[in-house]
C-alpha cells in the first residue's frame, strides 16, 4: 500500500464527465490530475493541470505520461489491456488490467459471476448464424442477441422476439463473437456502487434504482425502492464481487430484479464510476469520485451514508439548453459537463434534486 502525498499528479485514461469530475474531486484532496485522450478540447482537460492527445496504442506517447504521473487511473472501460499492461510497468495502475479482461468480454464477464455463485441470465456464446438458431431454441424466445465486446447504452444489441428475427438481428451486428442471452422481464434494474481500498476495506453506497429512455440511463432514485433484504443481498453481492478481482477503487454492478422471482441477477459490471451515482456529489460526505481518488491514493476511504431521499436526472442531448431555467429551481444542483456540441443521445449534464437530506 503507497499512499500519495498532496500534491502528486494522478494520470486519467479518457477525457470525458467522469474524468472531468475526478479531477474536480482529486483538487479537493490536494492533487493535481494529467488527462490522456485522442480527443482535443475534452471535458476533463478543461479542469485538470495538463493533457496528452495520443492514441492509446502510442507506445512511446504511454511511456511519457506515466513517467510524469504518480499514479494512474481509468474512466471508461474500453482502454486496452495491453495499454493498462504497458502502463503498470512504469507506475502504478488501479483498477488492474485483470477486471478489463472480464469485463470487455460479455461471455467472460458470466462465467466470472456463476464461478462465484451468482445467478445472471441464462446465456450462451455463439459464432455462427446456424449456431444461434440452435442455441435460441434451448434458450428460447424472446432473447437479445449482443456482441461480445465494446457495447454501451444499448448499442451493440439486438432482441429477437421470433426466429423471423434471427437473421436481420445477425446482419445487424456484424459480428462472429455473440452471447445470446435469455429476455429477462425485470420490474426493476438497480446499481450497486462499491469501493475497496488499496488496503482490502470495503464501502458500498445506498443501492440505486435506475429508468432509462432508449438504452440511456434518464433517472437514478435513491434509495431504491426494494426491501431490506433485496438491499442487503444486493450489496453483499457486489462486495464479493470486488473481492474476487483484485480491485482497488470504485466499482459498479447492475441488477435485475422480477417480481416473479426472489433473487437478484447480476446484468453486468462496469469498473469505474458511474452515471447512476452522480447523485453521491451532493448527497454523501465523500462523493463516489472523491472515494474513487481516496482508494487509488491509499487514503482511507470517507462516509457513504445517505439519509433522505434523491433524484438524479441526465440532461441528454437538447436537455442542456433548459440549462437556464434549471439554474433558477431553488434546490437543483446542475452540472453542465462542458461539451461543445450537443448530440442527440448524448450526455451533457445531470441535475441532482435532495428530498429531505439528513445524513
Amino acid at each position: 500500500m503507497k499512499t500519495l502525498a498532496a500534491g502528486s499528479t494522478i494520470g486519467i485514461l479518457g477525457g470525458g464527465q467522469l474524468g472531468r469530475m475526478m479531477s474536480i474531486a482529486a483538487a479537493k484532496l490536494g492533487y493535481k490530475c494529467h488527462i490522456y485522450c485522442p480527443d482535443i478540447g475534452n471535458p476533463a482537460e478543461q479542469v485538470s493541470e495538463k493533457a496528452t492527445h495520443a492514441s492509446y496504442e502510442d507506445c512511446e506517447a504511454l511511456e511519457r505520461f506515466a513517467k510524469e504521473v504518480d499514479v494512474i487511473t481509468y474512466e471508461f472501460e474500453n482502454i486496452p489491456v495491453m495499454t493498462v499492461e504497458a502502463l503498470k510497468l512504469k507506475t502504478a495502475v488501479f483498477p488492474g488490467s485483470r477486471v478489463l479482461k472480464v469485463s470487455q468480454d460479455r461471455l467472460s464477464e458470466k462465467i466470472f459471476l456463476n464461478d462465484l455463485g451468482l445467478a445472471t441470465a441464462p446465456y450462451a456464446g455463439v459464432n455462427h448464424l446456424d449456431e444461434a438458431k440452435k442455441v435460441l431454441e434451448k434458450i428460447s424466445y424472446p432473447a437479445v442477441l449482443k456482441t461480445r465486446r465494446f457495447g454501451y447504452d444499448g448499442k451493440g444489441q439486438a432482441i429477437v422476439k421470433s426466429r423471423s428475427d434471427v437473421e436481420k438481428a445477425w446482419e445487424r451486428l456484424a459480428s462472429d463473437n455473440i452471447i445470446i442471452e435469455g429476455f429477462i422481464d425485470f420490474d426493476m434494474e438497480i446499481s450497486v456502487l462499491v469501493v475497496r481500498g488499496q488496503d482490502g476495506k470495503i464501502k458500498c453506497f445506498e443501492p440505486v434504482e435506475n429508468q432509462h429512455k432508449n438504452h440511456i440511463l434518464d433517472l437514478s432514485i435513491v434509495p431504491a425502492r426494494i426491501s431490506n433484504v433485496l438491499k442487503a443481498a444486493a450489496i453483499k453481492q457486489a462486495s464479493k464481487i470486488i473481492e474476487n478481482i483484485d480491485y482497488v477503487g470504485v466499482l459498479t454492478v447492475e441488477f435485475f430484479i422480477s417480481s416473479n422471482e426472489p433473487k437478484l441477477r447480476v446484468n453486468e459490471i462496469a469498473p469505474r464510476v458511474h452515471n447512476s451515482g452522480h447523485w453521491t456529489i451532493e448527497a454523501c460526505p465523500a462523493s463516489q469520485f472523491e472515494q474513487h481518488i481516496r482508494a487509488i491514493c491509499g487514503l482511507p476511504l470517507g462516509d457513504v451514508k445517505f439519509t433522505g431521499q434523491v433524484r438524479m436526472t441526465n440532461l441528454i442531448g437538447n436537455d442542456i439548453l433548459k440549462l437556464p431555467d434549471l439554474l433558477k429551481e431553488v434546490g437543483a444542483s446542475v452540472h453542465d459537463y462542458g461539451k461543445d456540441e450537443i448530440k442527440v443521445g448524448r450526455k451533457m449534464g445531470h441535475v441532482t434534486r435532495l428530498i429531505s437530506p439528513e445524513y
